[in-house]
């Protein structure tokens, strides 16, 4: 029976080892989606401001060669702790072989780490704020997932219970049919909301080249969220700033929706994406030297979307504003070519789920974030 030891991640040379683990992991799987290793580099190593608030370390485990078997990140986020009152950290980029003692060193690592820190509790899979990828596939291992979610083996669901974790919340994701008939009600109801507060489509391509109105949109992002979203981190002003750079640039008045008032100042906003997870297959986890052109093409095929992010500020949160989402997202699958939607992980205790109901939907996948005490 092999013996496995920890090692803690210090060096770029181990870091290139915890950050290409999962290539190896899962070679052999179709579903799973490789993150970019230029993007996986940049947020372990305090490459973007939650990365430098949070404190984190990464483990490996090896077994008597060197050769790796799991690996971990420990984190505490303190504005979670403080915005909730809670001592909590959290574990993330959690890999590992099918053996209950690799887990048992890699989990019990985080959880030391975390006593020693004066935390109480620890939950997990979790990224350091919301915008990461969260929650341990419960459900859907068929599918190919997101690119901005989880993908792991069943097993891992079996490992994490066995050393004492429980359910603190599922996220739940659905896939429909792209067009369909938008229902009366909806349809009269958004009609309602566009005469009595003067709303009007506004162009997502205009409002991310203005400064003042992406800082409005992150601003409805927080407002959006703060209250619905489980375990929900309003973004920093410099967080803002870092998704400027990675998000706004992508998006396009081809697949998402922005809802202005009067005033045109921000109302109400659908962010989606055409597919790019089979292109990251193709990239194998890298831009050079073929991968930004899978990417680039997948930028311009719009037969799969994925519903990413969709909100309003406070004024308009409970006025059936998500109407006018659904609308606008169906005219524009219909003139796209449109086949499927997938939705974005939505806490299954989030209201907003029910929505949905109202058209042809199946489940794609289920996710759960674990807790335990410490």
């Amino acid at each position: 029976m092999p013996e496995y030891k920890i090692i803690e991640v210090v060096s770029g040379k181990d870091l290139d080892r915890f950050i290409s683990f999962p290539d190896d992991l899962y070679k052999d799987c179709p579903q799973y989606v490789p993150a970019l290793h230029s993007d996986q580099r940049k947020v372990l190593t305090d490459g973007v401001s939650t990365a430098r608030y949070c404190p984190h370390k990464l483990w490996l485990a090896v077994d008597g060669n060197g050769k790796v078997a799991g690996r971990i990140c420990g984190m505490i986020n303190p504005r979670y702790n403080e915005h909730y009152g809670t001592k909590r950290a959290r574990f993330g980029w959690f890999d590992t072989i099918n053996d209950i003692e690799v887990a048992r060193l890699l989990i019990g690592t985080a959880e030391a780490w975390a006593r020693e820190n004066g935390m109480e509790e620890i939950h997990g899979p979790l990224y350091y704020n919301t915008l990461g990828k969260q929650g341990m596939l419960f459900e859907g291992f068929d599918n190919i997932p997101q690119f901005n979610t989880l993908y792991n083996f069943p097993y891992y669901n079996d490992l994490v219970t066995a050393l004492g974790y429980e359910k603190e919340c599922d996220w739940i994701q659905y896939k429909m049919p792209a067009v369909q008939e938008i229902p009366e009600k909806v349809m009269r109801v958004g009609k309602m909301l566009f005469d009595r507060y003067k709303l009007h489509e506004g162009s997502i391509n205009k409002m991310k080249k203005d400064p003042v109105m992406v800082k409005r949109f992150f601003e409805a992002y927080n407002e959006s969220f703060s209250s619905a979203v489980h375990n929900f981190v309003p973004l920093t002003e410099e967080e803002m700033h870092e998704e400027l750079g990675d998000v706004i640039r992508l998006l396009g008045d081809k697949t998402s929706v922005v809802i202005l008032d009067e005033n045109n100042d921000l109302a109400a906003f659908a962010i989606c994406f055409p597919s790019i997870s089979k292109a990251l297959q193709k990239a194998k986890g890298k831009l050079f030297p073929f991968g930004w052109f899978h990417l680039l093409k997948a930028y311009h095929n719009y037969e799969l979307i994925d519903l990413m992010l969709n909100g309003a500020v406070e004024k308009y949160q409970n006025t059936g504003v998500s109407g006018l989402f659904q609308i606008g997202m169906s005219e524009r699958c219909r003139r796209n070519g449109s086949v499927w939607t997938v939705t974005n992980p939505q806490i299954e205790t989030n209201s907003a789920v029910n929505a949905w109901n109202k058209y042809n939907h199946e489940l794609y996948m289920r996710r759960r974030c674990y807790l335990k005490h410490l």
